[in-house]
């Protein structure tokens, strides 16, 4: 996965509607302070603890809102950090197998442009060849090439006819198969 993919999977939820939240709690509770103080000399004692009770409980509810958003945000920074150690691990791994692939790439680069001469693909058909080997999807190809979806299949019906291949799994087949370790290959059964 690319870097800039990977980061778009990762967004920052809005921190916003917390803060405001807390605003508001206060806010209730500095109002709630107000009219205590304004209705002190002139009410109840009853009316009193209520306004005493409704302001603590805001600001307790204030209190907890900011502890959660504090560790909600605590989370999401090791979160991120994390991915970001699994990316710049996972980008140097992929850098390392560029580097170590790159003469053998080439060779591979090679000896197909080779076959598709053999082919006697014309330079459409090798395109949409080379795009088949990468693993597009029809209308990718088309895509690519800047041409219908039938053209694209078109095309690479003649490439499997002028190759002798069935279709994109036995081109596939004719240029990696062989790529295969001997050991990983899938042991054929022992004849009857």
């Amino acid at each position: 996965m690319s870097e800039l993919a990977l980061a778009s999977t990762v967004r920052e939820p809005r921190l916003r509607r917390p803060w405001l939240d807390i605003v508001a709690l206060v806010a209730i509770a500095t109002l709630l302070l107000v009219d205590l103080a304004a209705d002190a000399a002139r009410t109840s004692s009853l009316h009193v603890a209520v306004e005493i009770m409704a302001t603590v409980f805001a600001l307790v509810v204030a209190a907890r809102q900011w502890r959660s958003w504090v560790e909600a945000r605590r989370e999401l920074e090791e979160r991120v950090g994390k991915l970001d150690q699994r990316l710049r691990a996972v980008s140097a791994d992929a850098e390392r197998w560029r580097r170590e692939a790159r003469e053998a790439l080439q060779g591979l680069g090679t000896a197909i442009e080779a076959q598709c001469d053999r082919w006697a693909l014309t330079e459409a058909e090798r395109g949409v060849a080379l795009l088949l080997l990468k693993g597009l999807s029809m209308k990718e190809v088309a895509d690519v090439r800047g041409t219908t979806e039938r053209t694209a299949r078109q095309q690479a019906l003649a490439v499997y006819r002028k190759a002798g291949l069935g279709g994109r799994a036995e081109l596939s087949a004719f240029f990696l198969e062989d790529l295969l370790l001997p050991s990983s290959r899938p042991s054929s059964p022992a004849p009857p």
